[in-house]
């Protein structure tokens, strides 16, 4: 199928052709000019109108943006915890909660009580609320399951899921997220090893990832999950600095890690190694609003030149969310972005944590056809809190969603 997207308002290029990435310093580079996009087959064929296309779009008004990359959620999980979100209004902290058996063990709990199909269910679901906000790449993470089989099970899960949704999904192993019981975290994590070579084997994993934290792990097992990761030819991703600082962003740059994800807590030292590393600072501000966390140094971190990344962290727990344009709102809001470093972080930037910049994440030629017309000009994504922006959405060149109201711009 080809698709001609005329006369919008904004186009959003990179300022040049076959970046990996784009430093948050240089967000201000994106071009957001006028003019048009012509899509044939899964690809991006041009920046022009194309009058023999099957379909048009007329995009008055609209801006021309890439879909958008989520490169931490924690799908597919089971069920949800209201009533753990109740007791962190009431003021309880959520390490409180997680030692009482709440957070992390009870999404295990629940995951093992929950059929597949039912599982894949919700997770499909959710992929759809995604894809209707813009997300045409997403991740997913294991960490729900708390033995060897259930862990196994949720990536062969995320395998499933991957398979039946219209976007590209990649998968991590989030195989240090809690310490199960009957283990000490240097027992699980040489369970985890001897296992590891069967758990890849019948999944598709990119990646490892660990939770540093007093309620799970430590710097020497993040050290340890990252010569795992080597050893297996996959990146290391870390969720560190979350509700306390641990001092794990030097150990996990030496790694080398591909993200480090939260840093709500991380320090001026911080901010300067990763302003000058090549490795994403991954914020997820829905975790800090529906937590009441520390605010992660966002505005620091795009003035040093760190490779900035914005993502939803969909979870049960935590970070209930899965709108992109409300997480680059959240952003713009609390970290006083603009809405080019916004986009660039849930775009381009996300695209190369998951190793996927260069095929997506950019309005390029010959790039897939991951594209989506939003309602408005690129400013009006952070202004309008709570809006979903978007009209129309593709996903390797296949229009994956109209807006009801947006219907009138679509012609044959």
């Amino acid at each position: 199928m080809s698709f001609s997207i005329e006369d919008a308002a904004q186009v959003l290029r990179p300022p040049e052709a076959g970046l990996p990435y784009l430093r948050s310093d240089r967000a201000s580079d994106l071009g957001a000019e006028p003019g048009s996009l012509a899509l044939d087959g899964d690809r991006i064929a041009s920046f022009s109108a194309d009058s023999g296309a099957r379909q048009r779009i007329d995009a008055r008004g609209c801006a021309v943006v890439p879909g958008f990359v989520d490169c931490h959620t924690h799908l597919p999980f089971a069920g949800w915890r209201a009533e753990e979100y109740a007791m962190k209004i009431a003021g309880r902290p959520y390490t409180e909660i997680a030692r009482a058996g709440g957070g992390i063990r009870s999404s295990a709990r629940a995951l093992g009580a929950t059929s597949d199909d039912d599982v894949l269910a919700q997770a499909r679901g959710l992929a759809a609320e995604m894809l209707a906000h813009g997300t045409t790449t997403f991740e997913t993470k294991s960490g729900y399951g708390l033995s060897i089989e259930a862990e196994t099970r949720a990536l062969r899960l995320a395998g499933a899921l991957a398979a039946s949704v219209a976007q590209d999904v990649t998968s991590s192993a989030l195989v240090a997220h809690a310490v199960p019981d009957g283990f000490d975290a240097d027992a699980w994590l040489d369970a985890v090893e001897r296992a590891l070579p069967q758990m890849l084997a019948a999944t598709t994993v990119t990646a490892l990832d660990v939770y540093v934290e007093s309620v799970a792990f430590t710097n020497d097992h993040l050290a340890r999950v990252g010569a795992l990761a080597a050893a297996h030819g996959l990146d290391l991703r870390a969720h560190v600095e979350q509700f306390a600082r641990h001092g794990s962003v030097p150990v996990a740059l030496s790694a080398p890690a591909r993200s480090l994800d939260h840093l709500s807590c991380a320090s001026a030292e911080d901010v300067a190694a990763l302003g000058a590393a090549e490795c994403a600072a991954v914020l997820l501000p829905g975790a800090e609003v529906m937590g009441a966390e520390e605010l992660a140094p966002g505005r620091e971190l795009a003035d040093a030149g760190a490779i900035g990344v914005l993502a939803t962290d969909a979870n049960p727990g935590t970070s209930p969310i899965v709108s992109m344009p409300l997480i680059i709102g959240l952003a713009v809001r609390r970290y006083r972005w603009t809405a080019l470093e916004a986009l660039l972080a849930s775009t381009l930037n996300a695209a190369w944590v998951l190793r996927r910049s260069d095929a997506t994440g950019s309005l390029e030629v010959g790039k897939r056809a991951d594209v989506l017309v939003i309602d408005g000009p690129i400013e009006s994504v952070p202004y309008r809190l709570g809006h979903n922006p978007v009209a129309f959405a593709f996903a390797g060149g296949e229009l994956v969603y109209a807006r009801p109201d947006q219907a009138w711009r679509l012609a044959s």
